[in-house]
C-alpha cells in the first residue's frame, strides 16, 4: 500500500506565526511517519474576499481551483488554525468558502480525514477557534475531522530554536494526533 498523501497548511501567512511553526512541525512529524506530505502556504494562493456577484461575473478564481485540485488529490489534511477574536481567521474561512464553490464542493471535503491544531499566545491555546473550525468542516462542509486536537497555549515560549515543542506533554499530543491522522488515512485508503 502506498503512503498516505497529506496536505499541511496554516490559516495564517504572517511572518513569525506560531501556527506556521505548528504546521511545519506537523509536516516534519508526518514525513517521519512515512506520509507523502505537501506543505503549502495560503500566501501562494491569494484569493479575493468571497462575493457572490464576483463569482457570477468572473467565476471561481484559479487559485481556488488549484486548491480544490490539491485537496482532492490528498488522503488527509492537517490545518494549523489560528484564533482571531475567539473565532476562525478570515483568511482560513475565505479559503474554505472559495474551495467549496468549485464544482461539487463535497469533492474537496468528503472522503478525506482532517486533523486540527492551534498555537496561541493566550491561555486557551486557540481552542475557541478550533471549535469553530470543527463546526465549519463537519457541519458546513461534511468533512470527517479526528476527535482529538492539539491546542498549544502560551505559544511564544512553546517552541525551541529548532521549531520543536518544549513541553513533552504537548509534544506527545501532537505526535499522537499525527499518528492518528496517518492511521485513519490508511484505513480510508484500504476501503
Amino acid at each position: 500500500m502506498r503512503n498516505p498523501k497529506i496536505l499541511v497548511f496554516s490559516g495564517s501567512t504572517r511572518g513569525g506565526s506560531y501556527n506556521r511553526m505548528l504546521a511545519a512541525l506537523a509536516a516534519k512529524q508526518l514525513a517521519i511517519l512515512d506520509a507523502d506530505v505537501t506543505h503549502v502556504s495560503l500566501k501562494d494562493y491569494a484569493l479575493p474576499i468571497y462575493d457572490g456577484d464576483l463569482e457570477d461575473s468572473s467565476g471561481v478564481p484559479e487559485n481556488a481551483r488549484k486548491l480544490h485540485r490539491l485537496f482532492t488529490s490528498q488522503d488527509a489534511v492537517f490545518i494549523a488554525c489560528p484564533e482571531y477574536n475567539a473565532g476562525v481567521t478570515p483568511l482560513l474561512k475565505n479559503t474554505l468558502d472559495w474551495i467549496s464553490r468549485v464544482s461539487d464542493p463535497s469533492d474537496a471535503y468528503k472522503n478525506r480525514i482532517f486533523a486540527l491544531g492551534a498555537a496561541s499566545p493566550g491561555g486557551f491555546g486557540g481552542m475557541r477557534g478550533l471549535i469553530g473550525m470543527r463546526t465549519i468542516l463537519e457541519v458546513g462542509l461534511g468533512a470527517s475531522v479526528l476527535p482529538q486536537m492539539v491546542a498549544i497555549q502560551k505559544a511564544a515560549n512553546a517552541f525551541d530554536e529548532k521549531g520543536n515543542l518544549v513541553d513533552e506533554r504537548v509534544s506527545g499530543q501532537l505526535e499522537k494526533l499525527t499518528e492518528a491522522l496517518i492511521r485513519t488515512a490508511r484505513l480510508h485508503m484500504a476501503r
